[in-house]
């Protein structure tokens, strides 16, 4: 099974400072064995082929990666233990599980990991590591529908009538072959003369995305702390969780989607962190970029990727929250009217891929040549503020992903889910984003960022929070003088 070129782009842009696995880290109301979790995953692992499968490189980079089924595959390398310091508090026992999730994956093995962190009191935390070539944040989410329960008294499902047999191995002459052939096959069906034939039926769309593209260039942003250098390996994480009840209310006075309450709350609680700390702002604008699940419903249950992204462009100076949500609203209004995701999309499929051969490099990452890590241990000074001024950004400034969950309780082994928080991946010199899980009425934010970029995650944690209470407080007010 070959990797798209997306998934594959995931396995390409790897490297030992920005590895490429989407984790999450539920917490349990209880103390989970480790030995409950291996059955759990003994009786379920037939439910998730993908996680018998490991990656296989085709020899000089012919095509794309492919999925083999692993021979030596064994659940102990995957679900794993690990002992906090007894006594150990939550905030402290995420800080063993953040430094658990900073390396890559080992790719010899199937690229997911599974650790249970013990020395809460009365509490599990269950690291879930899975490489972002597999899933992305919607299948995510369908993934925990496989391994987590609805009702604390679930059964096991039904095992199969066989055991598990593993397909042979390819050879590299196989791959090899099989690749030709398949590229052969594309010749003929994206030729060029094809490719400029879809681009003439989707020139409408193609001009728009190439306006969209064209601003990042032409309307450049500000280069904030955690832009202004390259990521490091180590990571740092704050979260904060609220009710969906006070997001509902917000929006049912205030106006504005869940996505627009959201974007209000991350994009003023880093415009106050950039101004506190001296950075210029004023007429500075920030770029987030905001992943579009993009999956049909024929796609649903399948793992692998199926996203696009828009990019909001909003003012980098403090402003009043109201201000802010009136402003985040015409921007994403904007984008809505002018299918900029949908244009993105289309964009994408009809370019031609880059071909796999160019990626060849790629291919000692994650072995003893990786040249990235070498990189992640000598990494390039911070960029300093003058006066408060950094050269103008090209990029965009950090990823604000809102994926939506179940909204009823989830179980593991008869143990109650709490809290859920996402670890994105950061990468290149983006230093810093953030992850927006629903989850039984509640949103988690969780904000992660790489320390040396951004050494006081706390101050953007705790604005945000302020944010948030300052918008309760107007739809109060504005509830109040409707019933006046």
């Amino acid at each position: 099974m070959r990797l798209t070129p997306t998934d594959a782009a995931f396995i390409y842009m790897e490297s030992a400072s920005g590895p490429m696995h989407i984790s999450s880290v539920y917490v349990l109301d209880g103390e989970l064995t480790y030995d409950q979790l291996l059955t759990r995953f003994e009786k379920r692992i037939h439910l998730i082929p993908a996680y018998r499968r490991k990656l296989q490189l085709v020899p000089l980079s012919l095509g794309h990666p492919v999925w083999v089924d692993d021979p030596e595959f064994d659940l102990t390398h995957h679900v794993v233990h690990h002992h906090a310091p007894a006594g150990s508090t939550l905030e402290e026992a995420m800080d063993v599980a953040v430094a658990l999730n900073e390396p890559m994956l080992d790719r010899d093995r199937p690229l997911w990991k599974m650790i249970l962190i013990e020395g809460v009191p009365g509490k599990t935390l269950l690291l879930q590591m899975t490489h972002h070539a597999m899933i992305d944040g919607a299948s995510g989410i369908e993934l925990t529908m496989v391994l987590y329960d609805l009702d604390p008294r679930a059964g096991e499902p039904v095992p199969p009538n066989e055991p598990w047999t593993p397909e042979p191995m390819p050879t590299a002459a196989q791959l090899m072959s099989d690749a030709i052939a398949e590229n052969m096959r594309h010749f003929n069906t994206d030729n060029p003369l094809q490719l400029l034939a879809r681009a003439v039926n989707n020139s409408k769309m193609l001009a728009k995305a190439a306006e969209v593209m064209g601003r990042f260039v032409q309307l450049p942003v500000i280069t904030a702390p955690f832009n202004a250098g390259a990521v490091g390996p180590q990571r740092k994480v704050g979260w904060m969780q609220k009710p969906f009840a006070d997001i509902r209310n917000i929006r049912k006075h205030l106006g504005g989607t869940i996505n627009d309450i959201v974007l209000v709350v991350v994009s003023e609680a880093v415009a106050r962190y950039l101004q506190s700390h001296n950075e210029h702002v004023d007429g500075q604008y920030m770029r987030i970029m905001c992943p579009v699940n993009v999956r049909t419903e024929s796609q649903e249950g399948a793992l692998g990727n199926q996203v696009s992204a828009i990019f909001p462009r909003l003012s980098a100076q403090p402003m009043d929250c109201l201000q802010r949500l009136n402003a985040v609203v015409a921007e994403t209004e904007r984008i809505k009217r002018d299918e900029e995701a949908q244009a993105l999309t289309v964009m994408q499929d009809s370019m031609p891929n880059i071909p796999p051969v160019a990626m060849l490099a790629s291919q000692l990452i994650g072995t003893p040549l990786d040249p990235t890590v070498l990189a992640a241990r000598f990494l390039a000074p911070v960029v300093p503020s003058v006066g408060g001024y950094r050269p103008p950004y090209m990029g965009y400034n950090f990823t604000c992903t809102n994926v939506p969950g179940v909204q009823v309780p989830q179980y593991m082994c008869g143990y109650e889910v709490t809290d859920t928080i996402g670890l994105l991946v950061l990468n290149g010199n983006v230093g810093f984003s953030i992850t927006i899980l629903s989850y039984n009425k509640k949103l988690f934010f969780s904000f992660i960022c790489e320390p040396r970029l951004l050494p006081d995650l706390d101050y953007i944690v705790a604005a945000a929070d302020d944010v948030f209470q300052e918008l309760l407080a107007a739809a109060a007010t504005k509830s109040q003088l409707r019933q006046g």
